[in-house]
């Protein structure tokens, strides 16, 4: 009998926590505003989920989500999310993963896009020489790609979210060579170098933080973190990839999967690492994304 209830008593505490936890995330979200300046809702692991995924995130707090294409095949879906999701902002670009099956008219298939959806930003784009990038991918015609891309983003007045791994020379000589970029430049799921920060930051750069940023050692993370202007800082998930190692939200059916709800695991771990508390943060993050997302044509308004 002793046993029973000290089982009981067990059982009682850990619903007790999941409903406290729940209860303190639902009023912190009350609070909270926030945006998730990069994902992939039309990703195939879990497009047929986004809808379940964005009404969790709306619970959360999270207003916006920044849906970013990758290749040809996907920019039709992003915009089918975007027109029925007002939430849901659309970014149209070639990923350099995916550079080698272009066909030749992707780039006015591109153009077109933007010309139908002035409410689209750029991405994804940018450079890879990390192990990671798929072999086979020429980083020649990466460059390539992504200078079409970028020039395009100036042009169009829009803001690019910009993946790049191991490429950060390239890029900066690139950026140079282009800018500056008034609109915008977010370099996704940063975890680069912070020397490059200060140059990054003077030709209109933002640096966008995901669970990525958590497998570093929590120094380097701090340091990364800390070289950022606060006026630059924007919170992602990167969704389906990039889960926390704490997340708050798992995707069902697959729990190695992130979401966008997510983006408040990102909240807590960046606010620790620059010492300050998770709603400072979400304000400075909010409004910094509001600020860049915020161009003509786009759905979003300056509040």
């Amino acid at each position: 009998m002793k046993d029973l209830s000290i089982k009981i008593l067990y059982i009682s505490l850990a619903v007790f926590s999941i409903i406290s936890s729940e209860t303190n995330l639902k009023s912190m979200a009350m609070k909270m505003k926030l945006f998730d300046a990069h994902c992939h809702l039309q990703d195939q692991r879990i497009i047929d989920k986004a809808p379940q995924l964005i009404a969790t995130a709306y619970g959360a707090g999270v207003v916006y989500f920044a849906v970013n294409g990758i290749t040809e095949k996907d920019w039709h879906l992003v915009k089918e999310m975007s027109d029925e999701y007002y939430s849901v902002i659309p970014n149209f670009g070639l990923h350099p993963w995916f550079v080698q099956g272009k066909s030749p008219s992707w780039f006015s298939t591109l153009k077109e896009f933007f010309e139908a959806n002035p409410s689209a930003a750029v991405g994804e784009i940018g450079l890879d020489k990390s192990p990671l990038a798929p072999k086979g991918v020429d980083f020649a015609d990466q460059v390539e790609v992504f200078k079409k891309q970028i020039e395009l983003a100036k042009e169009l007045k829009r803001p690019a979210s910009v993946h790049c791994l191991d490429a950060f020379p390239e890029l900066l000589r690139i950026m140079k060579d282009i800018g500056p970029f008034p609109s915008g430049v977010i370099l996704h799921s940063f975890q680069g170098p912070p020397e490059v920060v200060p140059e990054l930051t003077k030709l209109g750069s933002y640096f966008s933080f995901s669970g990525h940023l958590m497998p570093l050692q929590e120094n380097k993370a701090r340091k990364v973190v800390k070289a950022v202007p606060l006026d630059r800082i924007l919170l992602e998930t990167d969704a389906p990839d990039g889960l926390p190692k704490n997340p708050l939200f798992l995707v069902p059916g697959n729990e190695t999967l992130n979401q966008p709800a997510n983006v408040h695991s990102v909240l807590i771990y960046v606010a620790s690492l620059l010492e300050m508390s998770k709603e400072e943060l979400a304000e400075i993050s909010y409004k910094n994304a509001v600020r860049l997302f915020s161009f003509q044509g786009s759905k979003v308004l300056l509040e």
